[in-house]
């Protein structure tokens, strides 16, 4: 039974439990429409800072909004950085996903923002604690447990080093960008040199204990890679998903 004032992340148990855990991304930074998401049954949304239209202020009450539905609130941070990585834990973020980690010292970086000592660097502080355990001391050690970090492998010396990348003591697992990784490839998505490379990363995984996710826009394509071993997947935007709800309800209207 769960502690009085301590909150369990749900996705990540899910995920050790070696389950498919399956999100929505949310760029408009609309607070809304996150909470409209986070009602349909999605594990969790994770607020795009890196290419979305968030701001800090926005972003922290769109953390409080989706845990009004059934989801957790997750953030992919604008970079590797030190305070903004802490900031967005601080503010309530229950994981958060690094983009652009290529090497070991990148994913060390990722773990000293991420983990309290001994873990980690990350400071301590007062504010927005209580989203995640009231009780002061002990909040630290059970955020060392249940926040969840992701590291992006996106680029092919992302993939080539993969496996030390991966065996980074406090990384939880990855969440592969395949469109950055076909351009750093100078390939497409979906080739089979693109295709191995994700496998490869899928195995790097599996070999270290550490979870393999993927950031996908297509149904299909969500189904193809969690078959393949895949387990923190997200299969879609929110923009995305609205402009191709408008499409289609013009489509109809006009018997298109």
């Amino acid at each position: 039974m769960q502690e009085a004032g301590m909150r369990t992340n749900t996705v990540k148990q899910k995920l050790l439990r070696g389950e498919p855990s399956i999100g929505a991304e949310a760029g408009l930074g609309s607070v809304l429409a996150a909470e409209a998401m986070s009602r349909v049954g999605f594990d969790y949304i994770v607020l795009d800072m890196q290419h979305g239209a968030w701001t800090e202020e926005s972003v922290m009450y769109a953390f409080r909004a989706i845990a009004l539905g059934s989801a957790l609130p997750m953030a992919r941070v604008r970079s590797n950085d030190f305070g903004l990585i802490g900031r967005l834990l601080d503010i309530g973020a229950m994981g958060v996903v690094v983009p652009l980690v290529n090497s070991v010292e990148d994913a060390e970086k990722a773990v000293l923002a991420a983990r309290y000592p001994p873990l980690g660097g990350r400071s301590g502080g007062n504010f927005g604690t209580g989203f995640l355990s009231d009780d002061p001391d002990t909040y630290q050690e059970h955020a060392n447990e249940e926040i969840f970090l992701a590291v992006q492998i996106e680029s092919a010396p992302a993939v080539e080093s993969a496996e030390a990348i991966m065996a980074v003591e406090g990384i939880d697992g990855c969440w592969i960008g395949p469109g950055d990784l076909s351009a750093s490839m100078g390939t497409t998505p979906g080739t089979p040199e693109h295709t191995a490379a994700i496998r490869s990363v899928i195995a790097a995984c599996h070999k270290t204990g550490k979870i393999p996710g993927i950031s996908l826009g297509e149904v299909e394509l969500a189904r193809f890679w969690i078959d393949e071993g895949c387990r923190f997947v997200t299969c879609g935007d929110d923009g995305s998903w609205m402009a191709a709800g408008a499409r289609a309800a013009l489509a109809g209207v006009k018997g298109e």
